[in-house]
């Protein structure tokens, strides 16, 4: 296929900068905050937000990354159109590939707690029910047109940011007047009491940066909307600007209130850690609530990642890389149809792995999830060194929007991302996503060898 006829002029520009910034902001505020944030407290304790600012500052450079590839070249196949552009087709089939399959394992994950949060109400209703039901739901939102599926997520995502700043506001109050505390104000000496700042020492940070990795995934929603907004040039670097500064300050400040009021090493990971917080301090009302709150959140973030697999596969059957019945869309709708199916039949096997396992699977999809995640950030930086280089010098003097400290910044991203794999090694719960990787990677190279026959 030639690739100057790889526009994918088909899918509707219905998206407004409103919601890009929510798009981008609900894809990466959800379980790994809400109900995966109490594995790293229990790996930092106290010292949590260190693992979150170390993680978040190499967030905001993958994302000017990709913010610069963006907005040079506006194309909802993201990762997989720049991969193709600069590395060549390999990596183009690799990357979108890869990207679907991280995206995959992200919403089998949020299917995966939804149970886990009808359950607080319902303790009786199996997992694996309330997970199906939410996949027909979500899955019929997406078969929509792009702009009611923006306005869904819009107000989605809100839902979740208003609890959250509520939250670190209720929080506070908490600390300094003791309200719904018996009137005692907690302070901040739960920061210090358990074993001190730092419990489990630097290891503990360290092991942390694993489950904050994956907290993270989702902010890369923003380059996938790219093809779908009205004014990419504009709205794109405004969305990456304000999103990451945005989600610094949730996730560092919900970590710093929650281990505030509530001693670290008594968050118990069965429930939210913001809803047993709300619970242990005697707030059953707030505690429904906010209940009610983590599970939109499960669900928007489920709804964000399918409509990621949709646009990726998609464009991935533009490029051939991709069955080409994956490339229709919905004459109604400009919805890519058969896309989204596909990719909610496969994430559908959550429901099955929920009814087998209902212990383990969130741990399992979880792993997986970060490590896809994390080589899908290292071809984003991979893919800027290239486009730099394909492009020259004096052209990226006229970039408008520009990663900060190239190449010096693509490096140490590298080597973090390299740090962290490396560090997955020592965990055995996340252990199996090495394994399951190399695998995964090999069936690529097979299909690629393959489709070029």
């Amino acid at each position: 296929m030639e690739r100057n006829n790889r526009s994918i002029n088909d899918l509707q520009k219905g998206l407004k900068n409103r919601h890009v910034q929510m798009i981008a902001l609900g894809g990466a505020i959800g379980t790994g905050l809400f109900y995966g944030s109490a594995s790293s407290i229990g790996l930092a304790g106290p010292a949590i937000p260190l693992a979150y600012l170390a993680g978040g500052l190499m967030i905001f450079l993958i994302m000017r990354a990709l913010g610069e590839l963006s907005v040079d070249t506006p194309n909802s196949g993201s990762i997989s159109y720049y991969a193709y552009e600069n590395l060549g087709d390999f990596f183009g089939f690799f990357s979108g590939w890869n990207y679907w399959f991280n995206y995959i394992a992200v919403t089998m994950a949020e299917l995966t707690v939804v149970g886990i949060y009808v359950q607080y109400w319902f303790p009786e209703v199996p997992a694996w029910l309330t997970a199906f039901g939410f996949l027909v739901l979500i899955t019929c939102i997406n078969l929509l047109s792009v702009k009611l599926y923006g306005e869904f997520e819009f107000y989605f995502a809100l839902i979740k940011v208003i609890a959250i700043i509520g939250m670190i506001v209720l929080g506070l109050v908490i600390i300094f007047t003791g309200i719904g505390n018996d009137g005692i104000p907690t302070g901040f000496s739960n920061l210090f009491d358990e074993g001190g700042f730092l419990p489990n020492g630097m290891i503990g940070v360290l092991l942390s940066i694993v489950p904050v990795m994956f907290s993270f995934g989702g902010v890369e929603l923003v380059g996938i909307t790219a093809g779908e907004v009205e004014t990419p040039k504009k709205t794109i670097p405004k969305a990456i600007n304000q999103v990451v500064y945005r989600i610094l300050i949730f996730y560092v400040g919900s970590m710093i209130v929650i281990t505030s009021i509530f001693p670290w090493n008594q968050i118990d990971g069965e429930s939210s850690p913001f809803v047993q917080i709300l619970d242990g301090i005697g707030i059953p009302a707030a505690a429904g609530i906010l209940n009610l709150v983590v599970l939109t959140a499960a669900v928007s973030a489920h709804n964000s990642g399918l409509y990621s697999n949709g646009r990726m596969l998609h464009s991935l059957a533009k490029q051939g890389n991709a069955p080409r019945f994956l490339q229709r869309v919905g004459k109604r709708t400009g919805a890519p149809v058969p896309a989204i199916l596909l990719s909610s039949g496969v994430a559908g096997i959550a429901v099955i792995i929920n009814y087998l396992f209902p212990e383990k699977v969130f741990g399992y999809v979880m792993a997986t999830a970060t490590v896809a995640g994390i080589i899908n950030w290292i071809m984003i930086v991979t893919i800027h060194l290239a486009f730099r280089k394909r492009i020259g010098k004096e052209a990226a003097r006229k970039l408008s929007f520009k990663l900060p400290l190239y190449p010096i910044s693509n490096y140490v991203v590298l080597l973090f991302l390299v740090a962290v794999l490396v560090i997955i090694g020592f965990m055995p719960d996340y252990r199996l996503a090495l394994y399951i990787m190399p695998l995964w990677i090999l069936i690529l190279v097979i299909g690629y060898k393959l489709k070029k026959k």
